[in-house]
This record gives C-alpha cells, sequence and structure tokens, in this order.
C-alpha cells in the first residue's frame, strides 16, 4: 500500500494550480542536488570534459529505465522511439542537454565555477526574453527592468575580462532553449528524459570505443566515479520534472534560484575562485535583476 502510493506520487500527474508537498520536496531536492553537483564533478577535473559527459549519458540509461519499468511507462518510451516527428524533437533537446552538461563539466573543472552560477542565474531572465522573441509574450515593464539590468551585468563582465563570459552565456543559452523545446515534447518527463539519453548513446558509446582503443579511455582508474555520472545526473533531472509538474511557476522561478547560490559558495569558499570587482559589481546586478523577475512573477499571480 506504502509502496503504491509512493509511485502513484512519483508518476507523471497533470500539472496543478496549486503548489503540492511532494512537488515541493522533489524540486528542493533536485535544487540542492544540483548545488552540490560542483564537488562531485571536480573529483573528476584530470577527466576531459567529453568522457565525463560520455558516462553521464551512458550510465543514466539504466536508471532512467528502472524508473520507467517501476512506473509502467514502457510503452510511452516504445511508441516515442516509433514516431519520427518525436524522435526529431527529441533530437534537439538531447543535443542542447548534451551541449549543456558539457560546458558545465568544463566550466566546473576549468575554475570557472562562478561563470556556471551566473550562467543559471540569468537563465530565467533569458526564458522570459524567449517568451517574448519567439512566443510574442508581452512583458512588464519590471521584466525589460530585469533584462536590462542582466545585460548590463554581462558587459560589465566582458569590458572587465576584454571578451563575452562565453561560459556562462553558452550554459544560459542551451538550458534556455532545452526548457523551450522541451515543453514541446508530448511525452512525460522521465520517459522524456530516457528518450534523450538513448537518443545520446549512440555518439556517446561510440566515443568511448574510440577511447578505448586509442589507450585514452579513464574508465579503468575511476570506474566509480564515472560510474556514479549516471546517478547524479538522472536522479535530480528526474526529480525537478516530477516537481515543476506539481508546483506554480512562481515557486519553481523562486526555487531555482537555489542551485545557482550553492554553486556561488562552492566556488568562492571551497574552489577558492577569485571574486574581483567586476564580479562584484555584476553579480548584485544579476541578484537585482532576479529580484525584479521574482516580484513581476509573484504579482502577476495575485491579480
Amino acid at each position: 500500500m506504502v509502496m503504491n502510493e509512493a509511485m502513484a506520487r512519483f508518476n507523471d500527474i497533470p500539472a496543478k494550480s496549486e503548489d503540492s508537498l511532494s512537488g515541493l520536496s522533489f524540486a528542493v531536492s533536485a535544487y540542492f542536488l544540483w548545488g552540490f553537483l560542483p564537488l562531485y564533478m571536480r573529483m573528476l577535473a584530470h577527466v576531459p570534459a567529453a568522457e565525463v559527459v560520455t558516462h553521464r549519458v551512458i550510465w543514466s540509461i539504466p536508471i532512467a529505465g528502472l524508473v520507467l519499468i517501476v512506473l509502467g511507462r514502457t510503452k510511452d518510451i516504445r511508441e516515442a522511439l516509433t514516431s519520427p516527428k518525436m524522435l526529431a524533437m527529441g533530437c534537439v533537446t538531447a543535443a542542447l542537454i548534451s551541449v549543456n552538461w558539457g560546458i558545465y563539466v568544463w566550466a566546473i573543472n576549468s575554475g570557472h565555477a562562478l561563470d556556471a552560477a551566473l550562467g543559471y542565474y540569468i537563465n530565467p531572465i533569458f526564458s522570459v526574453f524567449l517568451g517574448f522573441a519567439l512566443l510574442k509574450e508581452r512583458l512588464t515593464r519590471l521584466q525589460w527592468g530585469a533584462i536590462a539590468l542582466a545585460a548590463a551585468a554581462v558587459v560589465v563582465l566582458t569590458i572587465d575580462a576584454g571578451r563575452l563570459p562565453l561560459a556562462a552565456l553558452g550554459l544560459t543559452v542551451s538550458w534556455g532553449f532545452y526548457a523551450f523545446f522541451k515543453k514541446s515534447l508530448p511525452i512525460g518527463p522521465n520517459q522524456g528524459f530516457l528518450l534523450e539519453v538513448l537518443i545520446l548513446s549512440i555518439p556517446a558509446l561510440a566515443y568511448w570505443a574510440y577511447l578505448g582503443g586509442s589507450g585514452n579511455s579513464h574508465f579503468t582508474t575511476d570506474m566509480w566515479l564515472l560510474l556514479g555520472c549516471g546517478i547524479v545526473t538522472s536522479v535530480p533531472l528526474m526529480l525537478y520534472a516530477n516537481g515543476a509538474k506539481r508546483l506554480r511557476l512562481t515557486t519553481i522561478a523562486i526555487l531555482q534560484y537555489i542551485a545557482p547560490t550553492m554553486i556561488f559558495l562552492v566556488a568562492v569558499f571551497v574552489f577558492g575562485e577569485p571574486f574581483g570587482t567586476a564580479r562584484g559589481i555584476a553579480f548584485p546586478m544579476i541578484w537585482a535583476a532576479l529580484v525584479l523577475y521574482t516580484y513581476s512573477m509573484v504579482r502577476n499571480r495575485d491579480k
């Protein structure tokens, strides 16, 4: 009885207009796991980012597959694999998430964890802009103010470094478009994730074979850490996807700051990355933009 109730809570259900305790638990758990993820990835700093992403893909498959078997949703994934339209859409989201993972791993392991935090801070504001640019959604003055502040922060960092903060912008754009296209994928969140990693498994397995053949694979020396990539990748994503279906958009908008804040703290106080004057100006501008964005979301909800 308890197991059946637990599975029902974890299963795909229609989104509700009110928050649920299970949704809050799923989402908060996902964001905390993402917040601690840099500590795990840093243990793989000696492994190239492409190889880490390869194992994130390969070892996510059995975990995601097991979840669908337990939930009794394997029929959905079989139908998706035989639908050319759904496969094409899955290829788009799979490509975007793989790019996001690659940039993230590189940023964490090359001393740019603050750029990763910045990228995920900017993401909700970028998503608002995407709604305006692609869906013709009307933006409020507060939302325009948030976009302007975020853009100004990027300008400050660009002037200071003499180049665009490409890692941060890459994370923002790849995740923003991933979330945008993911909404159009007519399949549940757990099924969608398995579909994506199954699509990515083809190049991932080919690359792993190449690494093994060329003697450049780290799997024999770092087997357990690379196997664990499947857990640290699939579990938070599926927790988030299921939590988002049970929470209001405004709640998700507020909770999503947990992960980049934790990444920021880890970067500064654990990894010892320099904060500097430019970041001391840019990050408060981003935080102010997020306050405007969140306030506009809450105010619009209450109307």
